[in-house]
Formats: C-alpha cells, sequence, structure tokens
C-alpha cells in the first residue's frame, strides 16, 4: 500500500493533478453525458447549457483577477440565446445569433461602461466565440438522428487525445511541447495521443458511424490537433491572468472550462467533417 501510495504520489506531482479523483468525476460526466444524451436528448442540451454558463462565469471570473471586468448576466443570456438558436435552427440559427449577440452586447458595454471599452469589448466577444459559439456545435452533433453515435464519436476522440497525452507525458515525457505556453505538456505525450486517437477513431467510426476506419484515421489525427490547440489556448489565456485554473469545481480537473477545453474546439471540426462525409456520401 506504501509502494502504490508513493506511485499515485509521484504521478500526481509530474502531472500536476490528483490522479484517482481526476478519474472518478471524468467516469461521473461520462455517465451522465451518455445517459442524457441517449435517453433524454433535450436534458443533454440543458446539461451543455449548465456547462457553458459555468464556464462563462469562470472566465468572467478570470478576466476579473486580470483586471478585465465584464458584465456576467449579459453574457450568459447571449450565451444562452447562442445555444437556444443552435438546437432550434441548426448551423443558420447559431451563425444569426451570433451575428446579432456580438454587436448588442458591445453596444450595452459601451452604453454602461465606456472605460477601456476596446479591451473589454475583445475579451466579451472573445469569451462569446470561445465558449457558447464553439459549444453550440456539440448541440448541432447530438441534435441529428444518429446523435448519439456522433457524441459517442466526439467523446472518444477527445479522451482518447487527453487520456494518452496525459499517460505518454506523465511516464515518458522529456521534451516540452510549448513550454511557454504549458510546461507540462511534452512532445511524447503528443505522439501518445497520436497513437491512441487514431486507434481509437478508426473504430468508432468503423463501429458506430459504419464508415471505413481510413476515414476515422484521418480524423483521428485532426482530432489530435484541434483538442490540442484547445488546451494549449486556453493554457495562454490562464497564463495571461497569472491563474493556474479556472475554478475549482471538479476535483483534479479544475474548473468546466478546465474540463471542456479540448472539447470546444474539437466540436465545431467533427460536425463539419461529418457533414462532409454526408454531402459526399463518402
Amino acid at each position: 500500500m506504501d509502494d502504490l501510495h508513493a506511485l499515485n504520489e509521484a504521478i500526481n506531482q509530474k502531472a500536476g493533478r490528483k490522479l484517482l479523483p481526476s478519474i472518478a468525476v471524468s467516469l461521473a460526466i461520462l455517465t451522465v453525458v451518455f445517459t442524457s444524451v441517449y435517453y433524454v436528448p433535450v436534458a443533454f442540451a440543458v446539461l451543455v447549457w449548465v456547462a457553458v454558463m459555468l464556464a462563462i462565469r469562470e472566465l468572467t471570473n478570470a478576466y476579473q483577477s486580470g483586471g478585465i471586468d465584464l458584465p456576467k448576466l449579459p453574457l450568459q443570456i447571449a450565451g444562452t440565446a447562442l445555444l437556444i438558436s443552435a438546437w432550434n435552427g441548426r448551423i443558420s440559427g447559431l451563425a444569426v445569433a451570433m451575428a446579432i449577440a456580438i454587436p448588442n452586447l458591445l453596444v450595452f458595454m459601451l452604453l454602461t461602461n465606456p472605460k477601456d471599452f476596446v479591451r473589454r469589448g475583445a475579451s466579451a466577444a472573445f469569451a462569446i466565440f470561445y465558449i457558447p459559439f464553439l459549444a453550440g456545435f456539440i448541440l448541432l452533433l447530438s441534435h441529428e438522428e444518429n446523435g448519439p453515435a456522433r457524441i459517442l464519436t466526439l467523446v472518444v476522440l477527445v479522451s482518447c487525445n487527453d487520456t494518452f497525452a496525459y499517460l505518454f507525458g506523465v511516464l515518458l515525457g522529456r521534451h516540452p511541447l510549448a513550454p511557454h505556453i504549458s510546461p507540462k505538456k511534452t512532445w511524447e505525450g503528443f505522439t501518445g495521443s497520436i497513437i491512441a486517437t487514431t486507434i481509437g477513431s478508426a473504430l468508432v467510426f468503423t463501429l458506430a458511424l459504419d464508415k471505413s476506419w481510413w476515414i476515422g484515421a484521418v480524423i483521428g489525427l485532426m482530432a489530435v490537433v484541434t483538442a490540442t490547440c484547445g488546451d494549449l489556448i486556453e493554457s495562454a489565456v490562464k497564463r495571461d491572468l497569472s491563474i493556474k485554473d479556472m475554478g475549482t469545481l471538479l476535483p483534479g480537473h479544475g474548473g468546466i472550462l478546465d474540463r471542456i477545453d479540448s472539447v470546444l474546439f474539437t466540436g465545431p471540426a467533427v460536425w463539419f467533417v461529418l457533414e462532409a462525409i454526408k454531402h459526399f456520401k463518402l
């Protein structure tokens, strides 16, 4: 037991996270996600909405710690409007809602507090694009006849990338991938994520989507890039604002945004690819 405890502590120290709570939280999230998307799709949409509202709150709190004061409620109202539009109007609804939300939000901020408008306005626009707009594509994926299979594909891609980047990084990591952005990320972890995500994607495309394995393998490579970029961008935001985590809600993960950063960037890419496959009948 002492040896296991020592090994766990060593892994925690190298990874910068507590391993066991992280696994428990991940399993709980996956259980809720798949139960809702398979049996009560509207509940899944509500789950995405709750995650987006919490993520907006985390980002605005992080902004505040960096000296950028943004109004939480208008951002959350705009985010809610984007998600409702995505659910009811699909991609057209999401695009139109985005085009309406940003100008109205900027005008509201200008009239209520014009101080540091460029800095605050740019931060608000980034927040709306980064969280509810990108999250809208998760609803687009789920709100289809084969929605559960599409969400399963997204989860497999992101989970393979994050899990094996973590494992390979902890066990073999020696060469930093982006030391000035995220010192814990390594090329060894990136290599592990490529191997695992390519295999996982090939399997899920064959078994869940009934598509050729090579299409899945190619999409797996794409997902490694998008998921890694999503993680690096959130790391860059945290570094710029001088914070370690976006929140403390999820033990072993940090905040909601720390958990969904890879999903936000991979969701739109997966949606686009699946729509292209359907359009060209691949």
